[in-house]
């Protein structure tokens, strides 16, 4: 018997539908010869460390470092019904078609299933990156070997294990740490959150201590025979310029302002060119938050989830978790029938139906290009009116995006010049479109790109070199450099993504490729939502800013776990156990003595971390902490077991005694 292996019930049924197993069963759908069944995600997950020792579910320094020689996998408790099903499927399987996300994540999904029951038998792979039925269709005609996609799988196994050794180590080193201080709860500590935890820190720091820089721009208002226009001082003397060429003398500013007003200048310079600007790509995951946070205030989970959505309930896009911009060349035969879709689904872009080129083969078709999965792309027809405001917003700019690949490209002539006057230079620049192109489809900005400065820019009046102009008038502007701004969802998952460029250590920088990352497309929206949840930052209107806690946190931690740049490095170690460079066994020697390092260095630290309200403990004077007690609420000393020390809690009804069996940390 076949059986396909998903990783939800959604693309389940998508599958079974196409290849016409329509008999419905408790958790997997029936057809001649082939059963489609499915997980919710992970159905199994990494065993906590008492599983492996009931002694380690008491958190003490001197249990630490927890390394396990061989892991263990558990059941999750929402999945042991399903797994039952799948491992009795598994049992009479001839052949499994991994048919999960086809990527590391999705990989792991399936294969961890057949490791734990211990099937042997043919494994092969679907790979989908759309879910209308063309796309499963020409999937299935393509089915791939089980050992191409194999070393994801050992890349997924590699970061499970990574993130458990990481996550359980430190955060129970550093959470006993700080309980000794009587600072209440878990201080979490990750592979990847800590890193991105790190960039918003030291963001806000940058912020809280800059100090703004005044600085003077004079604005000449000059009469030529075509027209009027405006031309900004360039200063030619150093030493009244800072290290970006601004004016940092409001003297020399105003003095020059007085004696060039009303005087007569000339055109010393005057150069026009013709500018083409290609379309912006098809977008990936991270460059559809970004814009979607900029444009519309989303959150990056919350376009994650609409991505999804469009992807697996409306079936209107390909896959959404894709890091790559491009599509392959041979995806350009369905142009035509995409478009035609999009024109009659939507009777706004009517105006669009003569200008589009579907035989156009724009940067976009590059097969050098392509990773795991291509753009996200609209995929077919469906109800626009199903969509929800938010669903609509999106999906408008993953088709804009697609669309924009038919027409021309931008065009228009920039115009370039130097003014002349009382032996001062003051420059202007102009721009006249020519060819509106792409741009049609997003008349306020080019998706984020390019300088807004430039855009905004308006035409120059006809002049020609030597002219002559008057100063009609000259103002003086006082500014102030400005601090960089807070990050956003969008701004931050950016940064995340290109996390080289925040690598101060030029040896690390020189390892590190320019697009290497904290997380992945999958994953960097759940790490935000977790520093939320756990109150490292907050949100402030659009912004994202970190709190004392999280602040002290990164204090407290080596350099080695807060480094963007290190996290970047494993990433791109777990990309070589992908490829095939790195074996795991080496990828996880080097976790492994990491971690014992870390630990070390946690023993030898201290931490400070915000103090709350709290008692002091009557036999040490060391800090208390509110615990949990057979009948309610109490204080025990932050020192337990070495002293045992020990308080009423007064709360209202909480009715604690004063003498009670201390819980453990």
């Amino acid at each position: 018997m076949r059986v396909f292996l998903c990783e939800k019930p959604s693309q389940a049924r998508d599958i079974a539908r196409v290849i016409g197993a329509g008999q419905r069963s408790e958790g997997f759908l029936k057809g001649e010869g082939c059963v489609v069944t499915w997980g919710f995600g992970h159905l199994l997950e990494q065993a906590p460390p008492e599983q492996y020792d009931p002694a380690l579910k008491r958190w003490s320094m001197e249990a630490l470092p927890i390394l396990p020689s061989t892991w263990k996998m558990e059941i999750k408790k929402s999945g042991r019904k399903q797994f039952g099903v799948v491992k009795k499927l598994l049992g009479q399987a001839t052949e499994v078609v991994v048919a999960t996300d086809a990527d590391r994540e999705g990989e792991t999904i399936a294969r961890e299933l057949l490791d734990y029951c211990g099937y042997r038998g043919r494994v092969t792979r679907l790979w989908l990156s759309a879910l209308d039925d063309a796309s499963i269709r020409k999937a299935l005609a393509g089915i791939r070997p089980g050992e191409a996609t194999y070393p994801l799988y050992l890349a997924g196994l590699g970061r499970s294990r990574a993130d458990w050794l990481v996550g359980m180590n430190l955060t129970r080193a550093y959470t006993v740490l700080a309980q000794r201080q009587g600072h209440q709860g878990v201080l979490s500590v990750g592979r990847v959150q800590t890193p991105a935890l790190r960039l918003v820190v030291d963001r806000d720091r940058e912020i809280a201590n800059f100090v703004p820089q005044p600085f003077w721009e004079v604005v000449a208002q000059l009469q030529a025979a075509g027209g009027t226009f405006q031309a900004k001082w360039q200063p030619r003397d150093a030493s009244i310029q800072d290290a970006a060429g601004r004016c940092i003398s409001e003297e020399a500013a105003r003095s020059l302002a007085q004696r060039v007003t009303g005087q007569q200048g000339r055109v010393g310079h005057l150069e026009t060119s013709r500018k083409k600007e290609a379309a912006p790509l098809v977008m990936d995951l991270s460059s559809l938050q970004q814009e979607a946070s900029r444009r519309f205030g989303y959150g990056a989970q919350q376009v994650l989830d609409i991505a999804q959505a469009l992807y697996e309930a409306h079936k209107a896009t390909s896959y959404p978790r894709t890091d790559c911009r491009y599509l392959p060349e041979s995806q350009l035969e369905e142009a035509e029938r995409i478009v035609t879709m999009l024109l009659h689904s939507d009777e706004a872009l009517s105006p669009l139906r003569q200008r589009l080129d579907t035989t156009r083969k724009s940067r976009v078709w590059n097969d050098s290009k392509i990773t795991a999965h291509h753009g996200i792309i609209p995929t077919a027809a469906f109800d626009l009116a199903k969509l929800s405001d938010a669903e609509r917003n999106v999906y408008d700019l993953i088709r804009r995006h697609y669309l924009a690949q038919f027409l021309p490209a931008h065009e228009y002539d920039r115009t370039e010049l130097r003014v002349d006057l009382e032996g001062e230079a003051f420059v202007a620049s102009g721009r006249q479109v020519r060819v509106e192109g792409w741009r049609m489809l997003f008349p306020r900005a080019a998706a984020g790109e390019g300088d807004e400065e430039e855009r905004e820019a308006s035409p120059l009046p006809a002049l020609s070199e030597g002219e002559s102009c008057q100063a009609r008038q000259l103002e003086v502007l006082a500014k102030q450099t400005t601090p960089p701004k807070a990050f956003t969802e969008g701004t931050l998952i950016a940064a995340m993504k290109h996390a080289a460029r925040f690598v101060t250590d030029e040896r690390l920088k020189a390892r590190l490729k320019e697009t290497a990352g904290i997380g992945t497309e999958a994953t960097r929206a759940g790490i935000i939502e977790t520093l939320l949840k756990r109150g490292f930052i907050k949100r402030q209107k659009r912004a994202l800013v970190s709190t004392p806690t999280g602040q002290q946190l990164i204090d407290a931690l080596p350099t080695v776990i807060t480094n963007p740049g290190m996290t970047a490095l494993w990433e791109q170690a777990l990309d070589d156990v992908a490829a095939g460079r790195l074996s795991l066994q080496e990828f996880m020697g080097r976790q492994a003595g990491m971690v014992e390092k870390l630990v070390q260095h946690a023993r030898e630290s201290t931490v400070t971390m915000p103090q709350p309200k709290s008692k002091t403990c009557p036999e040490c004077q060391a800090p208390m902490r509110k615990r949990q007690g057979q009948y309610g609420a109490f204080w025990g000393c932050s020192r337990y077991p070495e002293c045992r020390g020990m308080l009423r809690d007064k709360a209202p009804g909480k009715g604690a005694g004063s003498r009670r069996k201390a819980a453990s940390p």
